[in-house]
């Protein structure tokens, strides 16, 4: 997963409003968004080679959506664990939230470098293992997440933030195409307003768009999810291959 933009208790209908792109190569096998049978109550796509996920939500109304920090400077640790497992871990966990996220900061040097968003509707919080200074609870508003911090300004990560605001106005209904809309702005941005996180500035531009397309590496799906305040959530999944729409997952559902 490398963009996630939310909005997060805000709007007056929806207290949790997702959009979200998973970057990855083509060739790493994974399964569609679909109720897991193993463990039981999560609804997320899933990764085939490691087992966990990178964006889920669960039957008790949990979310959790996860991206890998840039950084090709700091080598994973070894026999590093897969951070798709803080996903499922988290979905699956009976413990209250802060309990959960708290046993992921005491774990972060076991993960090569990740960043986490992890809550309920209404209650969010982000945590990144970069550092030991644990999960905080992100404020009410629109929010976004790349490879590097929550709401870094990257290029990408501003403007799918100035366009959900738009979306989610509140005098406004909710078009679930319309988030599609922005997850699917491919057109690269301006290389003087590019980060450099060491890949190089060719690598920049490539990465630089919320849809990339390359030979080998791209979004392979886009996630839209709405839950509302009487815990009705609807869950929209397009797959692509190749850069190419390939099918679609949509899912209600009652939170319990």
């Amino acid at each position: 997963m490398c963009l996630v933009l939310f909005n997060h208790d805000e709007h007056p209908v929806y207290p949790l409003i997702v959009a979200a792109n998973r970057d990855e190569f083509y060739g790493r096998p994974a399964k569609q968004a679909g109720w897991w049978e193993e463990p039981p109550g999560i609804l997320a796509g899933r990764d085939l080679r490691s087992g966990g996920t990178w964006l889920g939500v669960s039957r008790t109304g949990r979310f959790a959506a996860l991206t890998n920090v840039r950084d090709p400077s700091t080598p994973p640790p070894a026999n590093a664990k897969s951070r798709g497992g803080l996903v499922t871990s988290f979905l699956t966990g009976e413990r209250p939230v802060r309990q959960v996220l708290d046993s992921f900061k005491d774990q972060g040097g076991n993960y090569d470098m990740y960043n986490l968003i992890a809550g309920t509707p209404g209650r969010l919080f982000y945590g990144t293992n970069r550092d030991k200074k644990g999960f905080t609870e992100i404020t009410s508003g629109t929010h976004g997440l790349s490879n590097d911090r929550l709401n870094t300004p990257w290029p990408k990560v501003e403007f799918g933030k100035e366009e959900l605001t738009r979306a989610v106005s509140p005098g406004c209904p909710i078009d679930p195409d319309s988030l599609f809309e922005i997850l699917a702005a491919a057109e690269p941005f301006p290389d003087d307003a590019l980060p450099d996180t060491g890949v190089g500035a060719e690598m920049e531009r490539i990465l630089s768009p919320l849809f990339i397309r390359t030979a080998g590496y791209g979004t392979r799906c886009s996630t839209v999810i709405l839950a509302d305040r009487e815990g009705l959530v609807t869950f929209i999944e397009r797959s692509f291959a190749d850069g190419q729409f390939a099918g679609e997952v949509r899912r209600q559902f009652q939170i319990h």
